[in-house]
């Protein structure tokens, strides 16, 4: 399966509600952010908070186009939390952060527009 960036593009094909709820979207709070100039495309790595029971993970992200690195400590993002650790370079990502593109094809975060409690999950 191809996954596009694309606005223009057809929705993918239909899944069973049941399918969607394998996936576990959590919010996290950003606790650390460094840069990662091993990355092919401007990244950053991250430490994101989900709360007592998952805790602390790591992720990779393709932000550094519109985010400054310092003004991401202390904010909420949505994550997958259950696919498996992928190696990114050097880095391991433990979570896989979720984002939209903007006009210009980079990410934008994808988070609550207030504060949730660390570790809650998407439904």
């Amino acid at each position: 399966m191809h996954v596009t960036h694309d606005p223009s593009a057809p929705a993918a094909p239909e899944i069973a509600f049941d399918d969607f709820l394998k996936v576990d979207i959590r919010i996290g709070t950003i606790v650390a952010a460094e840069e990662f100039p091993e990355a092919r495309r401007p990244s950053y790595r991250l430490k994101i908070d989900f709360g007592p029971v998952i805790g602390l993970k790591k992720s990779c992200a393709q932000i550094a186009a519109n985010y400054d690195i310092g003004e991401l400590p202390g904010r909420q993002v949505a994550a997958v939390v259950n696919f498996p650790p992928r190696q990114i370079g050097p880095a391991m990502s433990e979570v896989l952060t979720l984002g939209f593109a903007d006009q210009a094809g980079e990410v934008v975060l994808f988070a609550p527009d207030v504060k949730v409690p660390d570790g809650s999950r998407l439904f």
